[in-house]
């Protein structure tokens, strides 16, 4: 009995040492191991926060360049119809959305949606003030009554979608 007692002696205090020692060890670790997740975190934020702006200036200036009085003003050539012109500015309108696609992974879900309802939008009132004239009807008329059915729509899906941007970069940079 006393060789028992004698090795539980030497026993228990060698396992509270080897418990301790490993208890520390595993707080060291985690807590390097947070600290690196965190270090991880900050750099990725340096380097997203520069694309995450970029794609903000990228949505603006996309729904900019699609609204009628830029598009219509940038494409019209002198003699153009008023097939012309619409085919031209839906094709415009499509390829400046198709340049910015991959944008919408650095906004919100809710921002893209806008964007794609006002880029919808847009077409359809290109359409509805194209089926109004003959095709070959001199394009500033039509250029006229689609800035007049714009400029009558009470909250244009392009103003929305500005209007939305904005406060949410607001929301996330300025804070």
């Amino acid at each position: 009995m006393d060789i028992f007692l004698e090795s539980l002696q030497y026993t228990i205090p060698s396992v509270v040492v080897l418990a301790t020692s490993y208890l520390l060890i595993r707080q060291f670790f985690d807590k390097e191991l947070r600290q690196q997740k965190h270090e991880l975190l900050l750099n990725n934020q340096k380097l997203i926060t520069p694309i995450r702006l970029q794609a903000y200036e990228r949505m603006v200036l996309l729904l900019e360049r699609i609204s009628p009085e830029n598009l219509l003003t940038r494409i019209y050539v002198p003699g153009m119809t008023v097939n012309d012109i619409k085919n031209e500015a839906i094709r415009n309108i499509k390829s400046e959305f198709d340049h910015n696609l991959s944008q919408q992974v650095y906004i919100s879900g809710k921002s893209w949606e806008l964007i794609k309802m006002a880029k919808e939008n847009m077409i359809k009132l290109l359409n509805i003030a194209g089926n109004k004239f003959d095709a070959k009807t001199p394009a500033n008329e039509y250029n006229k009554l689609v800035l007049q059915m714009y400029f009558n729509v009470e909250n244009p899906p392009l103003s929305v979608a500005l209007e939305h941007l904005k406060n949410e970069f607001s929301e996330t940079f300025t804070n």
